[in-house]
């Protein structure tokens, strides 16, 4: 069984590693498809806008709202894994 700091640092690893890939995910949505991307998505529409427009204006938020409920579940979870639940 692995020791208290041990499990700490491995905590911390997998806690560090999820928020570097959301904050990849919210990167790449906001600026790869906000502002790189976006003459290639312009030529999609979504409700009438065109799809680079709509996620410059729109999706990077919605992503940002999604991101962070993705966040608490994972760190839920996490939490559970490594008992350092509050509850």
């Amino acid at each position: 069984m692995p020791s208290q700091p041990e499990k700490m640092k491995a905590y911390w690893r997998k806690n560090l590693q999820t928020l570097l890939i959301l904050l990849l995910i919210w990167f790449i949505v906001s600026f790869g498809f906000g502002i790189l991307l976006v003459e290639q998505l312009n030529e999609f529409r979504l409700g009438g806008y065109k799809l680079g427009f709509w996620f410059a204006q729109q999706g990077s938020i919605y992503a940002f709202v999604i991101l962070i409920f993705v966040y608490v579940v994972r760190m839920n979870k996490l939490d559970k894994e490594f008992d350092v639940n509050e509850d």
